[in-house]
């Protein structure tokens, strides 16, 4: 499997702490408050809900949507409703996706973002995120629609993952979902901090969707996840204030990492920046128990999630402190 955020054990086995920051993700760490659940979410069958489709729909303004156990089981679904295609991704983004596409026998390449008009006429299937992890660009809506359209007079499809992209609401395309061509996936692991729940959602094309929903089976998502799900997805109130208090800390963040020298790019919930020592910064932090995200490859960097307390930016701050004056 890919390496990935999140891997705390591996943290502690490798520094053998426990008072971590785990900062090695973009989730939100103040994620919705999981409700008490009736009995009937763990002893039914996990049917489909209606009602948490509709209240997925309204949020992410879709006109139809699947739920699916998070965003990575489309991601590794999707490949496997096609024969053989022309498959770009875009680069660097998340690794997933073009692992997957790799084991379907399609010939897969990546494209820099830049160069990803030019690829549009050369594939049957783009991906793009958007906006994208781990550096945050972003493509405008209006060049994705018109890629989607190109790509599925001739039967192709435009792939567009906006797992983070609640804090950006404009950028989405998901409201044109239903037209051929256009996939688009979502999730709630991010912004709701419930990446717990293993719930995400794609919207596209009725016939897409059916062969996407007979590919992964009856029961997908589980009850429990579908019932925390439907109460996030209703709660504005919660809503607002997140998107508030996650712009004013990715403000902070982007200030912070400015202030001791990082130029960086993201989201509210993540910061990356193409670091010259991203090995050596990664294990600097590790040593005082802050466990961030190293690229050690290909866009050589690190990514930086938000800190869960005052406490913690008080660490971060003076550990950053110490990295500039090493």
């Amino acid at each position: 499997m890919l390496e990935h955020g999140g891997n705390l054990r591996d943290a502690a086995r490798l520094y053998g702490r426990e008072d971590w920051i785990d900062l090695s993700t973009g989730i939100n760490p103040h994620g919705f408050p999981a409700p008490a659940l009736s009995p009937d979410a763990w002893h039914r069958l996990p049917e489909p809900d209606p009602t948490l489709v509709a209240a997925a729909c309204a949020y992410y303004g879709a006109p139809d949507l699947l739920p699916v156990a998070g965003t990575q089981a489309a991601i590794q679904a999707l490949p496997r409703l096609r024969g053989p295609s022309r498959v770009t991704v875009s680069a660097p983004s998340y690794a997933e996706h073009a692992h997957a596409w790799d084991k379907h026998g399609h010939v897969r390449r990546l494209a820099a973002y830049a160069d990803l008009d030019c690829a549009v006429d050369a594939s049957d299937v783009v991906v793009v995120v958007n906006p994208n992890n781990p550096t945050g660009a972003t493509i405008a809506p209006e060049r994705l629609l018109a890629w989607a359209a190109h790509l599925g007079a001739r039967g192709g499809w435009l792939v567009v993952d906006e797992a983070f992209g609640d804090t950006d609401p404009g950028l989405s395309v998901a409201a044109h979902a239903g037209q051929p061509g256009l996939i688009v996936l979502r999730s709630v692991g991010k912004f709701f901090g419930l990446a717990g729940l293993r719930l995400g959602f794609v919207g596209a094309d009725a016939a897409t969707l059916r062969a996407l929903a007979d590919l992964l089976g009856p029961w997908a998502v589980s009850g429990p996840a579908q019932a925390v799900a439907l109460q996030a997805l209703r709660d504005s109130a919660w809503q607002q204030a997140t998107f508030d208090r996650l712009q004013a800390s990715g403000r902070r963040m982007r200030e912070l990492l400015a202030a001791h020298g990082i130029r960086a790019t993201g989201t509210p919930l993540f910061h990356w920046w193409a670091e010259a020592q991203p090995e050596a910064f990664h294990t600097f932090m590790a040593r005082r128990g802050i466990w961030c995200r190293l690229f050690s490859e290909a866009g050589r960097g690190i990514r930086i999630g938000l800190p869960a307390s005052e406490p913690e930016w008080q660490r971060l701050t003076t550990a950053l402190q110490e990295w500039s004056n090493r």
